[in-house]
């Protein structure tokens, strides 16, 4: 203890000693220290956790970020403070701490008792480099106990650890070197690395206390987990855009957007965005190539190409318009050109639009493929109706969960061999951002897996056979031969793989809400004429095609860019109705289908001067009487036939008075026969047919079978059994004839077949023909059996 009195009064003191007893400031503007490459001239003291916290910010708060130094224990708040002028001390500590360069100027001095021995933590400055002291005596205060164990220090940068400092035994001090580097708002120690995965940055401190840093080049984003990606990348599906860095965000109004614009050179890349089935989801719908100078290049849906407002003709070579070349195949439209020394490339397939540049260095750009949240700054319509806002029902048919799952193939076989080059998370979350809420229909799910597989191609990263693993079809072309109109979009028809032109949901809104099929009937003279919008008849599974007036060699004219149909008459054509009621004359006539029979709801919209509502009639049908038996007694045959209709597949719900069958609706028929010994017997159905009439011999008959084969030109017709024992059945879906007749009568005529005379079950040929008779059929002992419905 004396040895060290006499150390003390060897040195110059600068400030007096201070008592601290609370948390105090303190300067140190004698004796200031370079922390980190951080210059400080006051401390402030503190106790945390019972440590002692020595601060260069502030008083120590462990939500608000501060350089600090934490000590030891402290067994009570009671601290000496002093600044020394020595340079005693200097070969010693350059000893221990190779760094050091500098002369020792002096040090600031903090005592205090940790644990039951006096403990000193020290600042030295060396000029521009700092080293931290740390010791305990090998003194101990009586009644504490053995306490002869290290002591801690920790350096904190942002209270984030540092450097550390251990006393490891009594009365000898050791050393750590505080001057370090600082990146990113980071402490680092000399001859030390830090890397910052959320920014793909590695720092480096040297032994001079120099930091240098690598990070992502110009043609590189950082993925947030440690690794850099190629950039230059820009991906438009849906309503969502993944710019060049990776980051996802959706677009959430009807308006047009710049996509990309390069500054040295004015092009300007714009996308529009529409709704489609639902209003408050948008989807990309067109881009166009914005020059300075010549004329604008629009892509369309469709693979159509305005060049200048007219269009051109492409195919597989590239051909050349205002400096851009341009060429098509069946997945969809390229577009490449240079612009001041970077390579673009743009490709459209109606569904989703890729932007890619080659190099970027030295260029400025601005849009959203450069940052997907500057929807602000990025908007060009000035129409505020495009920025109107819907609240549409949630729509209870979609399953988010089942939904996260299909995204998440993105990160299974075989796109995972693309995850390393592309990450495709923010392609996950677009797809299920989209999906969670918008029907997967229309092949949208596909559409988010496409977008990938073909960012991936981009990459020279080829992903064989994923539409054979995702179960989509590979052709991207949804309406081929067909052009929808602005009010349209390319959409599945009636829940079938069928596809054409849907209306858009804000177009058909008003329609819809007053249940019509178009405008009012216009009334000129002794004239009138009706316009019906062709998307609302063809999402309703109507062939507007078929339609015709009460005379039904009258057909509407259809307006080929607009597919609006428009049916004229006046009071002596067309099938038209005159009629007189309080004065006035009133032509009237309607819209029905052409066809002979219809699986759809019956179109018939009459319409007058007077008469603005179209409507539709909605047609169910009850059954007369279910089961129908019959006995036969022929020769040496005695036998029950039995005739049921079912609601399903498996026969198990008999279709009875109270239940209404639907227009178009899957119905099973079975005929069964008891009776005769299967051994030896078997029944086939022979025929079937419809007819508006009670009876069998009625004029206006639709076949269903004929000669043992399902109706070729009746897809719904499915002959299930037939000829294989005494049980048959069959399958078809249900209809109306298109006359005026409510009923609806089906008749079917079994014979039987001896098994022994050869094979019974027909064979049929795709021309739905029978081919073949092995057996011979009992002509005289067939039977007939009629079942009817009623409207």
């Amino acid at each position: 203890m004396l040895r060290l009195l006499l150390l003390l009064f060897s040195v110059v003191t600068l400030a007096g000693s201070v008592i601290i007893t609370q948390k105090q400031q303190v300067s140190i503007a004698q004796c200031p220290i370079t922390y980190y490459t951080e210059k400080y001239t006051n401390v402030y003291t503190d106790v945390s956790n019972g440590r002692l916290m020595i601060c260069f910010k502030g008083f120590y708060n462990p939500g608000k970020s501060n350089d600090c130094i934490q000590g030891p224990v402290i067994d009570k708040n009671q601290i000496t403070f002093n600044i020394y002028q020595d340079n005693s001390l200097s070969s010693t500590i350059r000893q221990k701490l190779k760094l050091l360069t500098n002369d020792l100027k002096c040090y600031s001095y903090f005592s205090f008792l940790s644990e039951g021995r006096t403990t000193a933590l020290k600042l030295y400055q060396f000029g521009t480099q700092t080293a931290l002291g740390l010791q305990y005596s090998d003194y101990q205060q009586p009644g504490t106990g053995s306490t002869d164990y290290p002591r801690y220090a920790y350096t904190l940068v942002n209270n984030e650890q540092v450097h550390s400092v251990v006393a490891s035994k009594a009365a000898v001090e050791n050393y750590g070197d505080i001057t370090g580097c600082r990146l990113n708002g980071f402490g680092m120690a000399r001859n030390t690395v830090k890397s910052f995965p959320e920014t793909c940055t590695t720092g480096s401190c040297s032994s001079a206390a120099v930091v240098t840093s690598t990070t992502c080049g110009d043609r590189e984003y950082c993925d947030g987990k440690g690794s850099c990606k190629q950039r230059g990348l820009c991906t438009v599906t849906g309503p969502t855009v993944i710019d060049f860095r990776g980051q996802m965000n959706s677009v959430s109004d009807r308006c047009e957007y710049t996509l990309l614009q390069d500054q040295s050179t004015g092009f300007t890349l714009k996308a529009n965005f529409l709704e489609r089935r639902r209003r408050d989801v948008s989807f990309v719908d067109s881009v166009t190539l914005d020059f300075s100078q010549g004329a604008d290049i629009q892509l369309l849906q469709g693979h159509r190409v305005l060049v200048g407002g007219s269009p051109v003709t492409l195919s597989g070579s590239v051909q050349t318009f205002n400096g851009v070349g341009l060429s098509k195949d069946q997945t969809g439209v390229t577009a490449n050109i240079s612009l001041g020394g970077a390579s673009f490339s743009l490709f459209f397939d109606g569904t989703t639009a890729q932007i890619f540049i080659d190099v970027l260095a030295g260029h400025s750009y601005k849009g959203l493929c450069e940052n997907s949240s500057s929807f602000s700054s990025s908007k060009l319509s000035s129409d505020s109706s495009c920025q109107q806002q819907y609240q549409e029902k949630v729509d209870n048919t979609v399953n988010c969960t089942a939904v996260t799952q299909q995204c998440n193939i993105l990160k299974s076989p075989p796109f995972s061999s693309c995850n390393a080059v592309i990450d495709p998370q923010p392609y996950i979350a677009a797809c299920t951002e989209t999906l969670c809420k918008y029907p997967a229909v229309d092949g949208l799910r596909c559409q988010f897996l496409g977008a990938y597989a073909k960012a991936c191609q981009k990459r020279q990263v080829n992903i064989e056979n994923w539409e054979t693993a995702a179960q989509c079809s590979s052709s991207t072309v949804m309406c081929p031969g067909r052009t929808c109109s602005d009010h349209e979009f390319c959409g599945q028809i009636d829940n079938s793989t069928a596809t054409g032109c849907r209306c858009r949901a804000i177009f058909a809104a008003p329609y819809i809400n007053s249940s019509s099929f178009g405008a009012p009937t216009v009334c000129q003279h002794n004239s009138a004429s009706l316009t019906l919008v062709g998307c609302l008849l063809e999402q309703r599974g109507i062939d507007y095609s078929l339609l015709t007036l009460l005379d039904k060699t009258c057909k509407g004219q259809v307006d080929e860019t607009t597919h609006l149909m428009t049916f004229n008459f006046t009071s002596d054509n067309c099938g038209t109705i005159v009629t007189t009621k309080k004065g006035q004359v009133i032509f009237t006539n309607a819209v029905t289908l052409k066809d002979k029979i219809t699986r759809k709801d019956q179109a018939y919209i009459e319409f007058s001067c007077l008469y603005k509502k179209p409507e539709v009639n909605h047609v169910a049908f009850r059954i007369q009487d279910s089961p129908v038996v019959q006995t036969v007694v022929s020769g040496d045959w005695n036998h029950t036939v039995t005739m049921k209709a079912f609601a399903d597949s498996m026969r198990t719900q008999m279709l009875d008075r109270s239940y209404q069958v639907q227009l178009n609706q899957k119905i099973w028929v079975e005929l069964k026969s008891s009776g005769l010994d299967e051994n030896l017997i078997s029944t086939v159905t022979d025929s079937c047919w419809a007819t508006n009439q009670p009876s069998s011999d009625s004029s206006q008959k639709y076949f269903l079978i004929k000669n043992g084969c399902a109706n070729i030109d009746d897809q719904t017709v499915q002959v299930e059994r037939n000829g294989d024992g005494t049980l048959n059945y069959f399958s078809f879906n249900m209809f109306k004839f298109t006359d005026e007749s409510r009923d609806l009568y089906l008749h079917c005529k079994l014979q039987l077949c001896l098994k022994q005379e050869g094979n019974c079950i027909p064979v049929c040929s795709a021309q739905g023909k029978r081919r073949r008779r092995s057996a011979k059929y009992r002509q005289r002992d067939a039977a007939f059996l009629s079942m009817g419905w009623s409207t």
